[in-house]
């Protein structure tokens, strides 16, 4: 899970954003009541130029949720430039990809439901600072913008009302912006080892969705699970919608 990706496709959908030295960039606004400068989605920071840090600066960014797990943001911190957004660091998946109790799915169909079942506290965690005052706008990022980032933005799209088919739809365009399109590609991850990025089908998504809803009824009944409030929810919907 990194971006050492070729270069994105270029004719990309309006949502992107061309921000030197980070992949994946685009608003996530639209989609649903989420109105549009106010959450953005991409890869990580650590390859950003001065002259993406501007274009930020320009965005008025405020936070930078990062759903890296520590070995990587040790490995690849994301730079700044003088950028004054407060960073968060909430992994979506545990810490260590060789921790025996928690190891990651290797098999692209085993991390979706994989993360649902322990991005609980991560999620919580965003929609706080989300909700804040002051916390938008924001990014919410992890290495490339696919997976993780994809499994959160869903979830943020879907408390404002975001149908299952608009998901999908937002969901599926880091193929287009990771140059996914015509297949998996190969990588090198944080550790110099050689692994393939594969393409996001609507299914691998389903499946994180289906597991939260079979084991907790809906996706508000998940995050109470992990501590969010009624009005920790609302305060999210306030401060994002259109």
């Amino acid at each position: 899970m990194t971006d050492d990706l070729p270069d994105r496709e270029p004719d990309l959908p309006s949502a992107f954003l061309d921000i030197p030295g980070v992949r994946n960039f685009r608003d996530a606004g639209g989609v649903g009541a989420l109105r549009t400068g106010v959450l953005y989605r991409s890869g990580s920071f650590h390859n950003l130029t001065p002259e993406g840090a501007q274009r930020l600066k320009d965005l008025g960014l405020r936070t930078v949720i990062d759903l890296r797990s520590p070995f990587e943001l040790a490995t690849w911190p994301d730079l700044r430039f003088g950028l004054d957004h407060e960073a968060l660091s909430l992994p979506t998946l545990p810490a260590n990809r060789e921790d025996i109790d928690r190891p990651w799915p290797e098999d692209q169909a085993e991390l979706y439901p994989f993360m649902a079942e322990t991005a609980g506290p991560s999620l919580v965690a965003a929609i706080r600072r989300l909700g804040t005052p002051g916390g938008v706008p924001a990014v919410v990022h992890c290495a490339v913008g696919k997976d993780r980032t994809g499994l959160t933005i869903a979830v943020v799209q879907s408390l404002l009302g975001a149908s299952d088919a608009e998901l999908m739809a937002d969901f599926l365009l880091s193929n287009a912006g990771l140059g996914l399109l015509d297949g998996p590609t190969p990588y090198l991850d944080e550790t110099g080892t050689e692994r393939v990025s594969r393409p996001i089908s609507t299914p691998l998504l389903a499946s994180s969705l289906s597991w939260i809803r079979a084991r907790h009824g809906s996706l508000a009944d998940y995050l109470h699970a992990h501590g969010t409030t009624d009005e920790e929810l609302t305060a999210l919907r306030t401060n994002l919608s259109a």
